[in-house]
């Protein structure tokens, strides 16, 4: 039994892995038929069903951080994940990203303890699973940019002269860990906030934009 979930339903071979409670049962309602919470050991949330396309799917949230998210994914891998996909939010960087952008992740740069516990240098870019990659594109067209990010172990983390069009607290982590255990990872983020002003995307616009990122991130698992 692994270490942090508790598993009440079955655990599908693909995942979305999102940092929030909330943002797990609100794909969970638009993505699944007759979901069923499949954890909520630790506040960590998470549902199990079969989406309209008949394939099943775990949707799981993996709390804040990187630390965190790294306990929960490689869990999931001992229950039986195979691909996954993050679904996230990120902090846009001036001229890079805009508010309500959608990002696919081309590759994420190290920029804290997190992903260096996993062998991963400060400064080193993690890159996602190129098929995957090529699909969450596809699937959001014109609307999502390929582009790098810097993944951080708190907010205040620095980022500065990297070029990088956002900063999240998770996906370098969770890419370093995806390789070494040989699972297929993806990644599409949110630019919820602007770096160096106090703008955020408002609570019904996030939440639209999560499920258009979650529609993407399911497709894009059972293409």
């Amino acid at each position: 039994m692994p270490s942090r979930l508790r598993p009440t339903a079955p655990i599908a071979a693909d995942a979305l892995l999102v940092g929030d409670p909330g943002r797990a049962l609100l794909l969970a309602q638009e993505l699944l038929e007759e979901p069923k919470m499949s954890n909520h050991a630790r506040g960590l949330w998470a549902y199990f069903g079969t989406t309209p396309a008949g394939g099943e799917l775990t949707i799981q949230a993996t709390g804040m951080g990187g630390p965190s998210a790294v306990l929960v994914l490689g869990d999931l891998v001992e229950l039986g994940v195979k691909r996954a996909v993050r679904v996230g939010t990120c902090v846009g960087i001036e001229a890079k990203s805009g508010l309500g952008d959608l990002l696919v992740v081309e590759e994420a740069i190290a920029r804290g303890g997190s992903a260096a516990s996993l062998g991963v240098e400060p400064g080193t870019a993690v890159a996602p699973d190129p098929v995957l990659t090529g699909k969450l594109q596809s699937e959001l067209g014109r609307e999502g940019s390929l582009v790098s990010v810097a993944s951080v172990d708190h907010p205040a983390g620095d980022a500065a002269g990297l070029g990088v069009a956002a900063v999240d607290m998770q996906t370098a982590p969770l890419l370093a860990l995806a390789a070494g255990l040989g699972i297929e990872l993806g990644a599409v983020l949110i630019v919820s906030e602007e770096e160096r002003s106090s703008t955020s995307l408002e609570k019904e616009v996030l939440e639209e934009l999560e499920r258009r990122a979650g529609r993407a991130a399911s497709a894009a698992l059972s293409g």
